[in-house]
């Protein structure tokens, strides 16, 4: 299996040729060359299968340059129980991603089990341990850089403290995230772990992260690596749990399962819609953003218009607080029907702080074609979703998942099962669940006072030179 670049000037190479990387050297994606597809054979033959099995099933079909079992005893060292314990509702850690039943047909998908208490540890802790194996296994080291909205810092700084060969630099919007998010990151002591407070939004802290992957001659010389949601690896990890929650919620492969996904960067959805293009059964893929409704807009008119910094709105779902989605490319690449001239000359608008219309070309009508639908919600409406999942179902609901249900709603029609992905847990948003319910969420034992412990970070302004100077002086 080789991968390609969205903008097709970058060679084709091996999954863990790609692996410690993000962008391309064109400033390009990657994709596999083909998606691999499953028969009803293939996924009856999944049913049923453990998180860590089923994990195998379908990321062998990715890997074919690491050894099977190496790649196997990765996976299990991943997908263990004790690693997601934190579990609630009476659901079992063995089962990784375990649903609730919210009623008939509504789920909610519990992704937030993990160290971090937050989606993105679902793929984060594979990727610690891939990276590992194949630094290892070369005999190098890599500088990890990365932007965080709030939830990909923490889990990638906990999947990747004290790894050998690994220094991880996380830029975040100063004062932007949740004091829980904040002291997550910032209480770490590790001297592999550098945070860095940017004075900007999120958009700022990935430009500049772009930034520094564009300049290849750094990039090569200070061997950076990158973990966000660019990062293959992290896209692929998440397919899994579509399928999980797939085979939970359906009795046979004849059935169609919608998917509501809270989207600020499109990774997740990103996810789905590769298992959908696998061959899974989807039918929506509902794409639900909050404020920053930047990719609501798109689904709806078919023009996608970043609104840059100064236009992104702070809001009680940060990390969603995002007007530029990098794996948006991905999915728009998949539409144009792969075609890598057209995604290159699409995206030098967006670079240039412009926009694109796809409607001219017929792209946009053929949206319906791969299942997206969309919505959006804004604070009191998310506050209202709290409230009344905790009166009718008894189930306290963070504020990104408040903004999944609440699209969900829109598009549930009780025949097809509808499944709400969740995206962490609600003590990670302890000031915005007060102000709904009147009541301090429940947070684990190991994590309480957390805020209180010291913390360890550097302020800077939005530039790629301060960054690049900060890297050469700790490495």
């Amino acid at each position: 299996m080789k991968y390609i670049s969205t903008r097709g000037q970058s060679p084709a190479l091996s999954f863990s040729q790609i692996l410690l990387g993000g962008l391309a050297p064109d400033g390009g994606l990657y994709l596999p060359e083909r998606y691999p597809q499953l028969s009803d054979a293939d996924l009856s033959a999944m049913r049923g299968l453990s998180y860590a099995d089923l994990a195998f099933a379908i990321l062998s079909r990715f890997v074919d340059d690491i050894p099977a079992n190496d790649l196997k005893t990765i996976i299990d060292k991943t997908y263990r129980a004790d690693v997601y314990a934190y579990t609630r509702n009476g659901q079992s850690a063995a089962d990784i991603t375990p649903t609730l039943k919210l009623e008939e047909n509504l789920y909610l998908l519990s992704l937030s089990n993990g160290p971090t208490l937050a989606f993105k540890d679902m793929a984060m802790q594979l990727l610690g341990n891939l990276f590992e194996y194949v630094l290892t296994k070369e005999g190098k080291t890599t500088n990890i850089l990365g932007a965080t909205s709030g939830d990909t810092g923490s889990a990638a700084e906990y999947a990747m403290r004290g790894k050998k060969g690994i220094r991880v630099f996380m830029l975040s919007p100063h004062k932007k995230m949740s004091r829980f998010q904040t002291a997550q990151m910032f209480s770490l002591q590790d001297d592999n772990i550098f945070n860095i407070a940017v004075n900007g939004v999120f958009d700022d802290c990935q430009d500049m992260v772009k930034a520094v992957s564009n300049d290849a001659a750094f990039k090569a010389q200070y061997k950076i690596g990158a973990v966000n949601s660019i990062n293959w690896g992290r896209i692929v990890a998440q397919v899994v749990y579509y399928f999980k929650a797939y085979f939970a919620v359906t009795q046979d492969n004849s059935q169609k399962v919608d998917f509501s996904v809270p989207s600020g960067n499109f990774g997740n959805v990103c996810a789905g819609h590769i298992a959908r293009m696998m061959g899974l059964p989807i039918d929506k893929l509902i794409v639900a953003t909050n404020e920053n409704d930047v990719l609501d807009e798109f689904f709806k008119t078919g023009v996608y218009s970043p609104r840059g910094s100064a236009n992104t709105y702070h809001t009680s779902s940060p990390s969603m607080d995002i007007s530029k989605a990098s794996n948006f490319e991905r999915f728009v690449f998949d539409l144009v029907g792969r075609d890598s001239d057209k995604t290159r000359a699409l995206w030098s608008k967006v670079d240039s702080g412009g926009n694109f219309d796809l409607n001219a070309d017929g792209y946009f009508a053929k949206i319906a074609d791969y299942g997206f639908v969309s919505g959006s919600s804004n604070h009191a409406q998310r506050m209202q979703t709290i409230r009344e999942t905790k009166a009718k179902y008894d189930v306290v609901i963070d504020t990104h998942t408040a903004d999944g249900l609440k699209v969900a709603k829109a598009y549930f029609d009780k025949n097809t099962p509808m499944v709400v992905l969740e995206t962490a847990l609600p003590a990670k948003f302890e000031d915005a669940i007060v102000e709904a319910l009147g009541d301090v969420p429940e947070r684990p034992a190991a994590l309480a006072g957390i805020e209180s412990l010291p913390q360890r970070f550097t302020v800077m302004d939005a530039s790629a030179d301060q960054i690049k100077d900060f890297i050469i002086k700790n490495t």
